[in-house]
């Protein structure tokens, strides 16, 4: 009998384990597909709503280290000025997992088609549940 009720118990748990990784990684494409419409808008404002609005939010990419949301914003709207700019953004995403409780790594490819000449790069970026919200507190791309 204990042996049934350590089963029942272990299945019940794995089960629920993995419904909430699956809506957890759910939650996470909602926020990159709604990046992704924004972005493909020339919306850099809407965009940044998918990371954590925080001084502490970094970026890294070819121009180096950038700290805070406001920052990340000021150089987005810097190097993607117009809708020819910014272009139309898809993302690829090859890999989501799970680094603890509330936070995950994405790695994938980015891939912006303009008239100006497309630029595709890849990326890793970590979301942690703020709030009850996923952000990106971290995003290394090139």
């Amino acid at each position: 009998m204990k042996k049934l009720l350590f089963l029942i118990t272990f299945f019940t748990l794995t089960t629920a384990f993995a419904q909430t990784e699956a809506e957890d990684k759910a939650a996470i494409l909602t926020v990159m597909k709604m990046q992704e419409k924004a972005w493909s808008n020339n919306d850099l404002e809407g965009f940044m709503q998918g990371y954590w609005k925080s001084d502490s939010l970094k970026f890294y990419g070819s121009n180096g280290l950038t700290k805070g949301w406001q920052q990340t914003l000021d150089n987005y709207k810097k190097g993607y000025p117009t809708k020819e700019h910014s272009g139309m953004l898809n993302f690829t995403i090859k890999d989501i997992s799970k680094i603890s409780d509330d936070s995950y790594w994405v790695m994938g490819e980015y891939h912006l088609k303009r008239n100006l000449g497309d630029a595709n790069g890849v990326f890793m970026i970590i979301f942690k549940k703020i709030n009850g919200e996923w952000k990106i507190v971290a995003d290394t791309s090139c």
